[in-house]
């Protein structure tokens, strides 16, 4: 159950509106990104949330990874992004492919602010 769990909460991104508030294109790129950074896509989702009157509905684009997860929640009115890798490190350690997939969220998104957050999970507790 050894895992890293990265997190980052992104504001102001600066990437064209599309990345924001088409699924199809977001969970494309995500699945792409995921095969770049090595870890292994099994199954994935992209549902589009409807228009509100502060603008264009949001996404959410999930990988499932054969190593644990990858998903991204849109806010186009705020322009927002919520990442959230997770990789299990059972027999093999892929917190440098999970570091590398965050970097290519990141770079595809261009915050303007990057809140990111890592949790070792599964560890035991101290004795």
């Amino acid at each position: 159950m050894n895992g890293l769990h990265l997190t980052a909460d992104l504001r102001g991104c600066r990437c064209e509106l599309a990345w924001l508030t088409d699924a199809d294109r977001l969970l494309a790129a995500c699945v792409q990104r995921v095969q770049t950074s090595g870890l292994q896509a099994v199954a994935q989702l992209g549902h589009r949330f409807p228009d509100t009157l502060q603008g264009p509905g949001g996404v959410t684009a999930t990988v499932l990874l054969a190593e644990s997860h990858l998903c991204v929640h849109t806010w186009p009115e705020s322009r927002s992004v919520s990442l959230d890798v997770y990789v299990c490190n059972f027999g093999t350690d892929h917190s440098a492919r999970a570091e590398q997939l965050m970097t290519a969220l990141l770079a595809l998104f261009e915050p303007d602010e990057a809140l990111r957050r890592a949790v070792e999970r599964g560890a035991a507790p101290p004795a």
